[in-house]
């Protein structure tokens, strides 16, 4: 009975421990990893790719696991200056992979690692190509666009001109292809594969941010005041051709009048001359009610007349006093 025991006993313990090296000789792939086996730390063999079941020596050897997919890397917000010395925030992001797991077990040993590796050489390659081109160069993407002009003039300025925009030789995808071309043979020294890099974001520092509003505010100020010059001289232009225009009109139509008065009285004149000349008693008679109608716009009123008694304009007066006397004797 106790030998019995004894050798269940025994048998137990071999079938554990039969478990036990066979768990650790066993291990799965699948088609989203691959693996490295190390033994005493040391690569052994080739990389396993291929999803299944393996096999390696227990205890002895050891299956390092690494991601086979696409792999994201968000980078941290960086301050950095552009060719004309202006401070910006850059954002950026790429896609990675692990191409040779041997290289990047080697160098790196872990994802962690190659994170820090990638901060460094891409934050470096995206501030040296900063470095080298204009603000309006990462901001726009359309290569060869021309930005609009605003041109003002402005005291003390010597060049008459704000808010001019330098051209877009390159734009923002060039910038980033070459990034990306720089970076990836840095990378590739390391096992990693670099598949693309991208700017998400880019603003202006902080520090200089209200500068540049401020400076954005001035210049459209000053712009606006050309358009309201412009304006206000257009207005003051169409007003002195409409008033020049408006005294040709009605000296025009003051000539007309006048010569239309002048005709008229002619007219009537050489009508009252044909009617008053047809005998001297007519034209006694014209002469006389025509001096009647300038008495009372010469003796009428406060007005004084000194007249000699030979005056062609006294005889009438000094005819009715003759004919006073007369029907007094």
């Amino acid at each position: 009975m106790n030998q019995k025991y004894l050798a269940g006993c025994f048998t137990l313990i071999v079938v554990a421990i039969g478990l036990i090296v066979l768990s650790g000789a066993a291990y799965t792939v699948n088609m989203r990893e691959q693996v490295v086996i190390t033994q005493f730390g040391k690569p052994k063999g080739k990389p396993i790719t291929e999803a299944g079941l393996k096999f390696k020596i227990p205890f002895i050897q050891k299956a390092n696991v690494f991601d086979k997919r696409i792999l994201p890397w968000d980078g941290p917000v960086s301050q950095m200056p552009t060719k004309e010395k202006t401070l910006i925030m850059v954002d950026t992001y790429a896609r990675w992979q692990i191409s040779d797991p041997l290289t990047f077990l080697r160098l790196l040993r872990d994802e962690r690692t190659a994170s820090s590796r990638l901060n460094d050489i891409l934050g470096s390659e995206t501030r040296n190509t900063i470095a080298k081109h204009e603000l309006i160069e990462v901001i726009r993407t359309t290569q060869g666009r021309v930005p609009e002009q605003s041109e003002v003039i402005v005291e003390g300025d010597t060049t008459g001109v704000v808010g001019v925009l330098p051209p877009i030789s390159r734009g923002r995808s060039a910038l980033e292809r070459d990034i990306y071309e720089t970076s990836k043979i840095k990378l590739e020294m390391f096992g990693i594969k670099l598949l693309d890099i991208r700017f998400k974001r880019v603003n202006y520092n902080q520090t200089v941010e209200g500068q540049i509003y401020q400076r954005m505010i001035s210049e459209r100020k000053q712009i606006a005041d050309r358009f309201r010059s412009e304006g206000a001289g257009e207005a003051a232009k169409i007003l002195g051709k409409m008033e020049k225009e408006l005294n040709t009109i009605e000296s025009e139509a003051y000539k007309q009048v006048q010569t239309i008065m002048g005709n008229a009285d002619a007219e009537a004149t050489e009508i009252y001359a044909s009617a008053y000349n047809q005998s001297p008693e007519a034209a006694e008679f014209y002469e006389f009610s025509k001096t009647m109608e300038l008495y009372p716009e010469m003796i009428g009123g406060k007005s004084t007349v000194v007249l000699s008694t030979d005056s062609d304009l006294f005889k009438y007066l000094k005819g009715m006093q003759i004919q006073d006397e007369n029907e007094e004797e």
